[in-house]
């Protein structure tokens, strides 16, 4: 995983953005995940965010591309947040 992944199930246009946490020990990384829906014109809807071992985020990348969930490109300004 890079420093800040997006994925978004196509059907619904439901969206996560997986970026690092800047702040946890080398030795012990997370990640934040967010979750939102972008809207065209419009702000998007930011709904939750949850903060991850770096391993759990990535299984859940690993969940949700298995399920049909596509890589793309950013939905909405990384300053925006949950």
């Amino acid at each position: 995983m890079r420093r800040l992944d997006w994925i978004q199930d196509p059907a619904t246009a439901h969206t996560k953005r997986f970026h690092i946490d800047e702040k946890s020990p080398p030795e012990d990384p997370h990640v934040f995940v967010d979750s939102g829906r972008p809207f065209p014109g419009r702000p998007p809807l930011l709904k939750n965010r949850v903060h991850l071992r770096r391993a759990a985020a990535e299984e859940l990348w690993q969940v949700l591309l298995h399920v049909g969930w596509r890589p793309c490109s950013p939905q909405w300004a990384s300053e925006l947040e949950v």
